[in-house]
């Protein structure tokens, strides 16, 4: 399959991928849906009246619309038939993009020029925690190799409810938040800025159409209510997570700022990279069991860049095929008691840490919770994050001859602002 867009190897977005997300541009400040091809945008709502398959011709509307909530709405074949219709219009021997100049110059933009937003309008997110290796490390770390899991981590996908308001795009800044935090367990604790400030690799995806409530998602069912995919990075403040969440988890150490990838990779693209789901012992109840294959082979990878560096460090090589839950088993977990989702909605995996040291995808673990130090290249090193430092997440799959990316997730973070 090849394009008429001249598109390099090492892009993130061929024709085999084509992700969805939301633009404007100098010359037009409107929010508009695009699909990315090599280092342009193909603007949706210039060519929604070429979308005239049977599902979609009378739903040309939604690619007129200022996020993808209406189109993730659709069904799962309404989804196929929009990606037939762009790659065929994006196809090298296809002439009614590429020979129509004028048509030409206006469907498809440099991205070098275009704003990112959020993709959608994100109702609900809930964030899991379903790495074997990171729940172990973390685990070993406060209770010990023999306690590392708690019991009813692998009878189910544990998760919380987090904060949708503040998931942003990858570029937006985030302040290191403000806190009560306890340095030593002999004395009461104390009101100020995080020390402890930590990324947590992730990736989460979309929920398209939704269900009722009352209704649950059957997990032979989930796949037909997952849209598409986005790199997470779910900022954490460690020492302020430490002290307040006993009993109820997680609260203002993870409501600070949640970021996404500006691309939603959709699960056709990714279907050609499906791998073996991780072995479960022991067997999960009949809800959450399914035997198709539904784990992917996305490469991951963690750069820190310090505020006088020209590039990014790695830190962390990691891959989604880590995961212990599928994504099929949190949705249907998820909506067990009937709890209804809409699209739009955003579920997270949790980090996402591999067997080997260099595949951990947190500082708390990188520097085994402060106790070593982390090299980030030019003769720096972290055990946490400092002000100004940029955490740059990728993440793609390696096909033969191009690759399916998600761009980058990126993030700075700011001074704590000063509370009187």
């Amino acid at each position: 399959m090849k394009s008429f867009v001249e598109v390099s190897p090492d892009s993130h977005f061929p024709i085999q991928n084509l992700p969805y997300g939301v633009f404007s541009t100098t010359d037009n400040a409107t929010h508009r849906l695009g699909v990315a091809i090599g280092d342009l945008i193909l603007d949706l709502s210039v060519i929604a009246h070429l979308f005239t398959g049977p599902l979609l011709k009378n739903q040309q509307q939604v690619f007129k619309e200022s996020t993808l909530n209406s189109f993730m709405g659709l069904s799962p074949a309404a989804w196929s038939e929009a990606r037939t219709t762009i790659q065929t219009l994006l196809a090298h021997d296809q002439p009614t993009l590429r020979d129509d100049c004028q048509l030409r110059a206006k469907a498809l933009v440099p991205q070098a020029g275009a704003m990112m937003y959020l993709p959608a309008h994100i109702g609900d997110y809930t964030d899991f925690y379903s790495s074997l290796d990171h729940a172990t490390n973390v685990g070993t770390m406060f209770r010990g190799k023999e306690n590392a899991l708690m019991p009813n981590w692998k009878y189910l996908p544990v998760g919380y409810h987090g904060r949708a308001s503040s998931v942003v795009v990858s570029g937006t800044p985030i302040h290191r938040p403000n806190g009560q935090t306890r340095p030593k367990d002999d004395e009461p604790p104390v009101f100020g800025p995080c020390r402890l400030m930590d990324f947590e690799l992730e990736m989460a995806f979309f929920v398209g159409g939704g269900n009722t409530l009352g209704t649950p998602i059957s997990v032979k069912e989930a796949h037909n209510h997952i849209f598409g995919m986005v790199v997470m990075n779910d900022w954490s403040a460690r020492d302020i997570q430490k002290w307040e969440y006993v009993p109820l988890g997680p609260f203002l150490a993870k409501n600070l700022g949640t970021t996404i990838s500006p691309w939603v990779v959709t699960m056709d693209a990714l279907k050609p990279f499906l791998v073996d789901n991780y072995t479960q012992d022991p067997k999960p109840f009949p809800y959450l069991v399914h035997d198709e294959k539904y784990n992917f082979n996305i490469n991951l990878e963690v750069g820190i860049k310090s505020a006088g560096s020209k590039q990014a460090g790695t830190v962390c090589r990691s891959n989604f095929r880590y995961m212990y839950w599928t994504m099929k088993q949190q949705l249907a977990h998820h909506t067990v008691t009937g709890c209804n989702m809409r699209p739009g909605d955003l579920l997270a995996s949790g980090t996402i840490s591999g067997p080997t040291e260099d595949s951990f995808g947190s500082m708390l673990e990188l520097s085994w919770r402060g106790s070593k130090t982390v090299d980030i290249g030019n003769g720096e090193t972290r055990k946490f994050l400092q002000d100004g430092d940029e955490v740059v997440m990728t993440g793609y799959c390696q096909g033969e001859g191009y690759k399916v990316g998600f761009g980058p997730c990126t993030g700075k973070v700011l001074p704590a602002i000063s509370i009187n």
